[in-house]
């Protein structure tokens, strides 16, 4: 059988297409008996492996509703004896390379995940599908050609982006900088050498973390950078690239943007924050972003196709269950309580809590992402695909993620406010999606002396540097500093405990969670104390 890479030269792209993008026109149904054959393949495997025999209980179930039935939901936690140390003899199948993401801050900096032979097959034909569907207008148009240029905007190894990279298909598209010295570089390094064999030879296809897509336009429009890009005139080719594209912007009345450079042929980002930088991107690039979902355990859950709406859900990486968001709070509120869940031909338009059992030999089974989804609808009547419809919305633990990099959770930065040694009262936290995403601290100080709100956030951002390492690389990597301070007013919580108590709460509820406070929380919590707020930059009591 011809590789997709052959099929691509040789130019038999119906084919092609099919293999790569055939899952979007699967029927409800035939996408279900696909889950079911490869989780009856999966099972076999767990059986015979101690982390499964381990994680099941000793269950030993036969088909999907035994499966559900016999086998407990399960979190990171029940898995990191065993994958913090990488141990390959109780996996389902020995892994090809071992990936990483943020871990539990305060209790693991990463959490490792292995990924198999039989998952990088999977993946490369999905690269296809994303690079197809980032640059149609219509099935089975193959837009893109061989030695076409992609900018590589991604975290190196063993970062999940990194498997990504190398999978992609070297032989047939030209990485630049290429995938094996970009990989030896720094963000800023990779990004200046990028842009420099991009102006000289074009560039075709961006992939990148929507904050990186973001940090790469910053870097055209910030005019601290017109020395860095004059460097580059030292390019010959590169001369009338520019010139056209400074000649463009100036008519635009704006600073330079990529999209004044390069008309791409595909854009594709990701990252929890992709609706955040929607627009941004489009506006910079000048092309709709295709955005795809998953996780370093999940490797891909859905991506988009060309009408750029809705992500539809991909059947040969992962089995789905979803819990109904009433049942994912309940169990929350009460760690004993273990909620029901449903399949995909169960489901209706509402907000789940995403489940994936890993099929090829991966080890996650009934595993808690943590990601809180919607189904936005039951099929894309646009484009006549008979697949639920999905949006990722956000994370349902108490952890804030930031940009993809980073996971903080209450225990970190409770930890990083009291080694700044400030005197504070009590203190809430939640990330807020302005132009960009932004981990805002809401702090009240005790009366001791005096600091500005730029002085605390300076403190508290150093300390979760020292605290949390995927924190500490966020700037270097997107150029993201996502730390913003409001001072309270004086008394602030205290007066809520006081609006509180009058209205009747129970003690677990007088004082505000430290991590996502609701809007009215916040509200209150800055309107109190005579509607007193103390703005960044003004002094304010110790």
């Amino acid at each position: 059988m011809a590789t997709a890479d052959e099929l691509l030269k040789q130019g038999r792209y119906e084919e092609l297409w099919r293999r790569c993008c055939g899952f979007i026109d699967l029927s409800l149904e035939d996408f279900m008996k696909i889950q079911q054959r490869l989780l009856s393949e999966q099972l076999e495997l767990l059986k015979r492996c101690e982390l499964g025999r381990y994680i099941m209980n000793g269950a030993d179930p036969y088909n999907v509703e035994e499966f559900r039935e016999r086998v407990p939901l399960t979190t990171y936690d029940d898995y990191a004896p065993y994958l913090l140390k990488k141990r390959e003899d109780v996996l389902p199948m020995k892994p090809a390379l071992w990936q990483y993401t943020s871990g539990k801050s305060g209790e693991y900096p990463f959490r490792w995940a292995p990924v198999t032979t039989e998952q990088l097959k999977e993946m490369e034909l999905l690269i296809f599908a994303l690079l197809f569907f980032s640059s149609c207008k219509q099935r089975n148009e193959i837009a893109l050609k061989e030695h076409d240029k992609v900018l590589y905007g991604m975290a190196p190894p063993p970062y999940a982006t990194g498997t990504m990279a190398h999978v992609f298909p070297h032989e047939l598209f030209d990485f630049l900088p290429p995938v094996e010295e970009a990989e030896k570089m720094s963000f800023e390094e990779r990004m200046q050498q990028g842009f420099g064999l991009a102006l000289s030879e074009g560039l075709d296809v961006c992939i990148a973390l929507s904050s990186v897509a973001i940090a790469i336009g910053d870097r055209f429009s910030q005019k601290s950078n017109n020395t860095s890009i004059k460097a580059l005139l030292k390019r010959p080719k590169a001369i009338a690239r520019l010139v056209r594209g400074l000649v463009k912007s100036k008519l635009a009345h704006r600073s330079l943007l990529p999209k004044d450079l390069w008309s791409l042929r595909g854009l594709i980002t990701f990252g929890i924050d992709s609706s955040i930088y929607r627009e941004k991107i489009k506006e910079m690039w000048g092309r709709e972003p295709l955005e795809f979902h998953g996780s370093t355990e999940t490797v891909f859950i859905a991506t988009q196709t060309w009408d750029h709406q809705g992500m539809t859900f991909i059947p040969h990486l992962n089995f789905f269950e979803f819990i109904p968001e009433e049942e994912s709070i309940k169990s929350r509120e009460d760690p004993t309580y273990q909620p029901s869940t449903l399949l995909l031909d169960e489901v209706k338009p509402g907000n789940y809590e995403l489940v994936i059992t890993s099929f090829h030999g991966g080890p996650f089974v009934r595993y808690r992402l943590g990601h809180l989804i919607e189904i936005t609808s039951l099929r894309n009547e646009q484009l006549n695909i008979d697949i639920p419809q999905m949006v990722f919305l956000s994370r349902v633990d108490d952890q804030i993620d930031i940009a993809g990099f980073t996971r903080l959770s209450e225990k970190i930065i409770w930890q990083a406010i009291e080694n700044t040694g400030l005197a504070y009262a009590d203190w809430t936290a939640r990330k807020e999606a302005k132009d960009k995403p932004a981990l805002h601290l809401y702090i009240e100080l005790k009366e001791n002396g005096y600091v500005t709100a730029e002085q605390a956030a300076a403190s508290v951002d150093e300390e979760l540097r020292k605290l949390d390492t995927p924190y500490a690389e966020l700037e270097s990597f997107t150029g993201l500093r996502p730390l913003e301070v409001t001072l309270l007013p004086q008394n602030a919580f205290q007066l809520y405990k006081q609006r509180q108590q009058a209205s009747g709460a129970d003690l677990t509820q007088l004082k505000p969670p430290h991590i996502n406070p609701a809007d009215d929380t916040i509200d209150f919590l800055i309107d109190t104390a005579g509607k007193v707020t103390v703005k960044a930059g003004q002094k304010a009591k110790v």
